[in-house]
């Protein structure tokens, strides 16, 4: 009898551990591709990411960049004082996005240029993403927004 209890309780213990194995590799795949990455223009020239990466990009829209195409694509370069990275967007724009001011894009790397499939604007005068923000401050391009 004691025997049994002891094979038991080690089958329980096995299966909890399977189980819990199990759901942690369900729970990983879920977030593989919802896990976005944010990196600045200089680490994205720094280390260039694979083209089938999904990974936010964010900075300043350089000034003369901003190239309006045939129908709803767009194309402008984003910098963060050390380096620019061309992107290219087809949809409608953020009311807000204009030259000299902070975005984040959402898309892939390829060939040279970033190919977004999401662009978010500052919402007010004076905010920034963080992740910009830190970006800038990192190229020392980081002016504070006056009061």
């Amino acid at each position: 009898m004691k025997n049994l209890k002891k094979r038991r309780r080690v089958q329980v213990i096995a299966l909890a551990f399977v189980a819990l194995a199990i759901s942690a590799v369900l729970i990983g795949y879920g977030f593989k591709d919802g896990i976005n990455f944010f990196r600045s223009p200089s680490e994205v020239i720094a280390e260039p990411p694979s083209e089938t990466e999904v990974f936010r990009i964010g900075g300043l829209v350089e000034e003369g960049s901003l190239i309006r195409g045939q129908g709803e694509t767009v194309t402008f370069n984003v910098t963060d004082g050390g380096a620019s990275i061309p992107v290219s967007y087809t949809g409608i724009l953020p009311d807000l996005f204009n030259e000299g001011q902070g975005m984040v894009g959402q898309g892939r790397y390829v060939n040279g240029t970033f190919e977004a499939v999401e662009i978010l604007a500052r919402h007010d005068e004076t905010y920034m993403p963080k992740e910009v923000i830190d970006a800038l401050k990192e190229q020392g391009t980081y002016v504070e927004p006056e009061s």
